[in-house]
């Protein structure tokens, strides 16, 4: 059974730093990427950041510059260092992995996603 979980979330100040983990089990994922995605209160999911299966990383506009995508192979596990910290950014992150083997390109929509952690919360306070 797969199991993304997701840990390092919380309560952090403008301007603060967090980093996000992501543990995964039950397979590997090593010709997969593996993604980020954020939803905040009553908007929709949206794309963060992924990193694919040769390590190229990709991510949305308005994190460039302040997050920072890496995985461990070895653990299986993705990170996200989220560095200046902004109210805007106070979503549920969550987890994913792509169906798709050996991707390479740069689109990652959420029915790309094959699997997904429940997700951990993030508040960035003014």
């Amino acid at each position: 059974q797969v199991q993304l979980v997701e840990s390092g979330g919380g309560l952090v100040q403008a301007g603060g730093s967090l980093t996000l983990s992501c543990a995964a089990s039950g397979r590997a994922f090593t010709s997969n990427t593996m993604g980020w995605f954020r939803q905040a209160p009553g908007l929709e999911r949206e794309f963060v950041a992924a990193i694919n299966w040769s390590g190229r990383t990709y991510y949305a506009d308005s994190v460039k510059g302040r997050f920072t995508i890496s995985r461990d192979y070895a653990k299986n596990t993705a990170y996200l260092q989220i560095n200046s910290l902004k109210p805007e950014d106070t979503a549920v992150y969550y987890c994913a992995t792509d169906r798709r083997s050996y991707y390479s390109g740069s689109n990652y929509q959420l029915n790309d996603m094959e699997y997904w952690g429940k997700g951990t919360l993030v508040t960035v306070s003014s």
